[in-house]
């Protein structure tokens, strides 16, 4: 079964009906389209003549609309309106549809921030997020890039490149530096709170800054991610121990100080943005991968 061919005017004389129907005059109907005054007038007669309806009333100077001829203009407008918004989308470049896979302290403490950066470079690109602490894989996900935390190598199929070195540092408030005075003896330090995350790291920091021995801290608060204790820390609730890249911001805006200056821990586990090495989508996939590494200080 075939549809019904549909019994369509000439568009040409549909044209010349809509533009002379908006100005209600032949004469500027005919500079919009750019013929003469004679053609608009001889199309809308023509057009008149085969709908066998009566469009225009005309009078000495202008034109005035029947009653069938203003419904049908406004039906008509709508027609063109409909085929010019079809004709802007088929025009407008389809979005590239990017996945990145990232943890959620990653995400809210260095992503997030840089956004509007990355959307102003790269307006073509839409980049979706997906933020979790599970490891999310390239096939089953859907994703096409990601940043995690972990040693090379990373499967023959797949492009690592480092992003950040995983520098730890203590930090806190600076008002509650000031009030409790900064942790320089053992016993400063039982003055303090111990923001942990889920590494559990703080051992190694401190046996770096008290080396002849610390006592435990009399509190301790656990999170599960470290984007929350860098948050407590900045709401002056403990000292945390965090990335530096995580801080930077911090730090240079004067939310958070270093406690033990100098005193750093490296894990031997960095950083890296990671994707396959044929991705699905090459050309968005080689420009986020660009942009982080820029971002990052690394390009």
């Amino acid at each position: 079964m075939t549809d019904t061919p549909r019994r369509l005017p000439p568009l040409n004389a549909l044209r010349a009906f809509d533009a002379a129907a908006r100005s209600l005059t032949f004469r500027q109907a005919a500079e919009e389209l750019g013929v003469t005054q004679g053609a608009v007038a001889q199309q809308v007669r023509g057009l008149e003549a085969l709908l066998g309806v009566r469009l225009f009333d005309r009078l000495p100077r202008t034109l005035a609309l029947t009653d069938a001829g203003r419904a049908y203009a406004t039906t008509l407008r709508r027609a063109f309106d409909l085929i010019a918004e079809a004709t802007a989308e088929l025009l407008t470049p389809e979005p590239q549809h990017l996945t990145i896979s990232v943890t959620p302290s990653f995400a809210s403490r260095w992503l997030i921030p840089r956004l509007p950066a990355f959307t102003a470079l790269h307006p073509e690109i839409d980049l979706r997020i997906l933020a979790s602490d599970r490891i999310s894989t390239f096939q089953s996900d859907s994703v096409d890039l990601a940043v995690r935390y972990g040693r090379p190598p990373f499967g023959a199929g797949l492009q690592a490149d480092l992003l950040f070195d995983q520098v730890l540092v203590a930090v806190a408030s600076p008002l509650l530096l000031a009030r409790l005075g900064p942790p320089e003896t053992a016993a400063d330090l039982a003055r303090y709170p111990l923001l942990h995350d889920a590494h559990t790291l703080w051992p190694q920091v401190l046996e770096q800054a008290f080396p002849a021995g610390t006592p435990p801290a009399p509190h301790n608060i656990r999170f599960n991610q470290t984007a929350l204790a860098i948050e407590s820390a900045i709401a002056g609730q403990g000292l945390a121990l965090a990335s530096h890249f995580f801080v930077g911001d911090d730090l240079r805006g004067g939310r958070l100080s270093r406690v033990f200056p100098g005193v750093e821990v490296r894990t031997g586990a960095d950083f890296y943005v990671i994707s396959p090495r044929k991705p699905r989508h090459p050309a968005p996939v080689a420009a986020v991968r660009q942009w982080l590494l820029t971002a990052a200080g690394r390009a």
